[in-house]
């Protein structure tokens, strides 16, 4: 533990500055927000490890306007969260780092901060004198948070929940899922091929109801004072009042009223609302009498996302309809639907991806070359060789390394890797033009026919690929064999152990946010979860960003990533990869 002194007081004398002055200068705004977030960490970690003294590697970062200022207030609340709850472990409502955006990281932390001292202080209410804290907003849940803000500033809708509530965040989240949302579903007037649709919804969920009414009572048998009947062709204007009659009654007739699901409520001023309601209120009731998944035949909600909680649906629908969202309907069948997409629904509102015009990159003729027998690697240091890439296999070179290194960044038909120049049609003089690797790491992967890796560079001398080509024998796929064991009695496994569960691609990036276990077989059966990532390149623990159903989330570059130390509880990996989307 590192001890301060002084800088307590100079602590105090920046905040109130910036409070004095925050009323006359706008642009200090977020400073303040900084500066009272800082101070009131400080505190906290005066009163867990004891007044002067920090964990290693505390920042003492008080410059506000510094563009450090919030990643070092981060880490610095990740390090004292190790202190409170254990290293590696976080409450299942902890934010972490989910986004790149300094505001919302930010955000996150004054969220994050708030549950430790929760923990410390023992209430969510009692805290010292001079805690700062901040609106109540920041105590509400990562959906509740993003779909106020983005209500605010796309479509300029506010709440008007009393800041006083003690309920405030389930106040808030109820105005959302019953009013505020209207403004992303409900249709213009104009629209009326969106208006008939949400009629044809509505009409959809009278034949669920007709199909599950037939399950339990019978064909065509139906309780005294069941409204709809045989014949009816769905035009009556009463269509949703009567289906939501009908439900009532299907609840007196087989479900106590202690056994009954929270419902929506049937009808609402907004015909988009009342059509997701009803919809959600049927699925529901059906998960509850049926079972999950169970549906009778020929049931027409086949949309997976309409089963899960309503404000998840609204952040779905908004991360839809403005970030070109799309739901892996594939998933589901998983238990864990509704959280994985809700998950990833967050972090694409949190991280939108870039306008198209800013990523699309034009195609330069001079680039394009052929392979003349290179090998291929998924590094720029030639560690993980992927194959030869065959003789005149054609590719578009992007980036060149450094100084007179001739290694080439290229991609081509299911494969993007850094050959050789000398061993292609590319002349030196087109090679010296391509623009550097400074400042940029592209994404790496091997999906061609050719493709045979990762494995060792090849050299004819060893037992690797090369060798193995010579020989006419097939290249040995790696982590093929059984785990051995480490002298520290944890059993060392290779990337092909891992099951890797994708919650948010960044292509742009080049990065994949995911949840990791490691498991007894490639299988992936019998699996554990990380606990632990130090990457031996740069000498540094990988810190986990969130959590995820108890799995620690973290983020990696795609491709193929070595000299790490990926540890469970009885297992551990060197290694890793990480799939790009466009080969899953």
């Amino acid at each position: 533990m590192r001890r301060i002194g002084l800088f307590m007081v100079a602590l105090l004398v920046i905040a109130v500055s910036i409070v004095q002055s925050a009323p006359n200068q706008q642009a200090n705004v977020f400073e303040l927000f900084l500066s009272q977030a800082r101070s009131d960490l400080e505190l906290l970690a005066d009163q867990v490890i004891g007044v002067g003294v920090r964990p290693p590697n505390w920042t003492f970062n008080f410059e506000w306007a510094s563009e450090t200022a919030v990643v070092d207030l981060w880490f610095d609340n990740e390090s004292l969260a190790e202190v409170i709850f254990g290293v590696g472990v976080r409450p299942p409502e902890w934010f972490g780092a989910t986004t790149n955006d300094m505001q919302l990281l930010a955000r996150n932390v004054r969220h994050d901060l708030e549950i430790s001292a929760d923990t410390v202080f023992e209430s969510t209410r009692n805290r010292p004198s001079n805690w700062f804290g901040a609106a109540p907003i920041y105590r509400c849940e990562r959906t509740v948070q993003n779909v106020i803000r983005i209500l605010g500033t796309i479509y300029n809708t506010q709440d008007t929940v009393s800041l006083t509530l003690l309920s405030y965040c389930d106040e808030l989240r109820d105005a959302i899922v019953n009013n505020l949302i209207a403004i992303v579903y409900n249709p213009t007037q104009q629209d009326v091929v969106a208006n008939q649709n949400l009629n044809n919804q509505i009409l959809a969920v009278r034949g669920d109801l007709e199909r599950l009414a037939n399950e339990l009572f019978g064909v065509n048998t139906r309780p005294v004072g069941w409204i709809w009947q045989v014949g009816m062709d769905g035009t009556s204007p009463t269509l949703a009042v009567d289906i939501n009659s009908d439900f009532d009654l299907l609840l007196r007739e087989r479900l106590p009223a202690s056994q009954r699901p929270r419902l929506l409520p049937g009808l609402t001023a907004s015909t988009a609302l009342t059509a997701r309601n009803l919809r959600y209120n049927l699925e529901v009731i059906t998960d509850t009498l049926l079972g999950r998944l169970v549906r009778p035949n020929g049931w027409q909600g086949v949309n997976p996302v309409e089963r899960c909680d309503p404000l998840i649906q609204a952040v779905v629908v908004i991360a839809q309809r403005n970030y070109a969202f799309v739901v892996d309907e594939t998933l589901g069948a998983s238990p864990d639907f509704c959280n994985l997409i809700g998950f990833t629904a967050n972090s694409v509102v949190e991280n939108p991806p870039p306008p198209e015009a800013q990523t699309e990159q034009v195609r330069d003729t001079r680039y394009l070359a052929e392979s003349r027998n290179a090998f291929a690697y998924l590094d720029v240091g030639t560690r993980q060789y992927m194959g030869i890439m065959p003789y005149g296999t054609e590719f578009r070179a992007w980036y060149r390394n450094y100084g007179e290194s001739n290694m080439m960044f290229v991609s081509g038909e299911n494969f993007a890797l850094y050959i050789d120049r000398r061993w292609t049609t590319m002349e030196i003089e087109v090679f010296r033009t391509l623009p550097t690797l400074d400042g940029v790491k592209p994404l790496t992967f091997c999906d061609a026919r050719w493709c045979n890796g990762p494995g060792p560079t090849p050299t004819p001398t060893s037992d690797g690929p090369l060798l193995a080509l010579y020989q006419g024998t097939s290249v040995p796929s790696s982590g093929g064999g059984q785990p051995t064991l480490d002298p520290g009695s944890k059993a060392q496994v290779s990337w092909n152990y891992i099951r890797v569960t994708y919650l948010l691609d960044r292509p742009e990036a080049g990065v994949a946010q995911v949840g990791l276990e490691i498991c007894a077989e490639p299988q992936q059966i019998n699996c554990e979860p990380v606990l632990s990532v130090f990457d031996n390149n740069l000498g540094v623990a990988k810190p986990a960003i969130s959590t995820f159903n108890g799995l620690n989330v973290y983020e990696f570059t795609y491709g193929y990533t070595s000299n790490l130390r990926i540890e469970g509880a009885t297992r551990f990996s060197p290694d890793i990869w990480i799939s790009d989307p466009t080969i899953r």
